[in-house]
């Protein structure tokens, strides 16, 4: 059979890319081949509430990394970061808002106005240290409600267009210092995200225990069967040698991480914060990885969503002690880390009449990091009267998503201004409200 016939046979020859089952049990992929505005504000006003925590540059190795946590399903905002002082909220949500603080299962005060929700207890030692901020009334200016498409233009970067083919990250990673690591960028899961997918080659590990298993790909015959039927320059060749490199690298460094593990007691909780250990070990080990992404779904609450117990607090939990185990697992790479965490859109203000909350548009950004200007709520808070609502049923957008990776990309990336256009193209503006994001 020759190299045709076998991706014909497997089912893998797609439209745009070619796929081959490589990776960590992943892949590679070698490539082929009108919008809502936001309700933003040209305002100089940089901060909705908080004062940041006033500390010197942290020194980590001086290389910047930066972890993407995509919550797909739409989480709900306005139940994460509450605003508590809003009598509005109270009213629209009589049976799923968050309690004041101080009463049971109430919100943790991190302004006065606004709180966060109990479930996310774990990470407010990074809130009190000036490590953890929130950008609130931020999202896509896109009004799509699919969580198909308004996924796909997060992750794409230019929202209302459907023909971009590649993903801001890989954008990004094409921008960075070149280097002979085939690791610059690592994805959890079994496939490349649309975030990440493009030219730029990208390894994949899988998630749970079983991550560093050994595969068929690892075994030398099979090994050298696929080795004869890539043997060629073309880029599909190319593809298939750098992920198996790529799977080499991540497999060494791997292996050498379980044993460390074991030898020092205690297994790891169940869930996310497996995963999200390995990625910090990982990046912690390796400066080479630059880039990071993983997803997390069961967010779409349309109904029983609860308040500060419940089914939301039920996955928020897990997400704030994995998160916590990231940034604890990265060690000193912490410093020079920035834990990003979106979802495609909001939800709507007002809760159904299920007990829970339909697709929306304004949401809320997490920013979590060694260098992070945190301890405070960057944006403009647009309010919660009818008037201020989108389309008098969400949250507004006053801050467009692209404005805090364009910040985080240029100033803590360190890419060139002259580049920007490439990672987000048809985009220059917005950035004034988190200018100061960084110490």
């Amino acid at each position: 059979m020759n190299r045709r016939e076998f991706i014909r046979y497997m089912g893998m020859a797609g439209g745009s890319a070619i796929v081959i089952p490589i990776g960590l049990s992943g892949c590679a992929v070698a490539p082929v081949g009108k919008p809502s505005s936001a309700a933003s504000s040209t305002s100089s006003a940089p901060l909705a509430y908080g004062t940041p925590k006033q500390r010197p540059h942290a020194n980590g190795d001086g290389t910047p990394r930066m972890v993407v946590v995509f919550l797909r399903g739409a989480v709900d905002g306005l139940n994460v970061v509450v605003p508590h002082g809003d009598r509005e909220y109270y009213q629209a949500r009589p049976g799923i808002a968050v309690a004041r603080p101080g009463q049971n299962n109430g919100a943790i005060d991190l302004t006065g106005y606004f709180g966060l929700h109990p479930s996310l207890r774990p990470l407010m030692p990074y809130w009190e240290s000036g490590q953890l901020a929130f950008v609130h009334a931020s999202g896509s200016p896109d009004g799509s409600r699919s969580h198909f498409e308004a996924q796909d233009y997060m992750e794409t970067g230019t929202p209302g267009q459907h023909n971009t083919r590649d993903g801001w990250m890989n954008r990004l990673q094409g921008q960075l210092p070149r280097s002979e690591s085939p690791v610059q960028a690592l994805t959890l899961g079994e496939s490349t995200p649309r975030i990440l997918s493009g030219r730029q080659v990208v390894a994949n590990m899988p998630t749970g225990r079983d991550a560093a298993r050994q595969t068929l790909i690892d075994q030398p015959k099979v090994n050298q069967a696929y080795g004869a039927m890539y043997v060629g320059n073309d880029a599909l060749g190319k593809a298939y040698r750098d992920g198996l490199a790529a799977r080499k690298e991540l497999m060494a460094e791997m292996s050498s991480d379980e044993q460390r593990m074991a030898n020092n007691g205690a297994p790891l909780p169940n869930g996310l914060s497996i995963d999200t250990a390995r990625l910090g070990r990982l990046m912690r080990g390796d400066p080479k990885i630059r880039l990071g992404f993983l997803a997390v779904g069961g967010w779409d609450t349309h109904a029983n969503q609860g308040n500060g117990a419940g089914q939301l607090a039920g996955r928020l939990a897990p997400l704030a002690t994995g998160l916590a185990t990231l940034a604890q697992e990265l060690g000193p790479a912490f410093n020079d880390t920035v834990i990003v965490v979106v979802s495609e859109f909001g939800r709507t203000f007002r809760e159904n009449g299920n007990g829970g909350t339909d697709h929306g548009h304004g949401n809320v950004m997490w920013l979590l990091g060694g260098n992070v200007r945190g301890h405070t709520i960057y944006g403009q808070w647009p309010g919660l009267n009818k008037a201020e609502l989108n389309e008098g049923r969400d949250l507004a957008i006053t801050t467009d998503f692209r404005a805090v990776m364009s910040t985080l990309s240029e100033k803590h990336m360190r890419i060139p201004d002259s580049a920007m256009q490439q990672i987000f193209p048809q985009y220059a503006t917005g950035m004034q409200h988190v200018s100061n994001i960084l110490v």
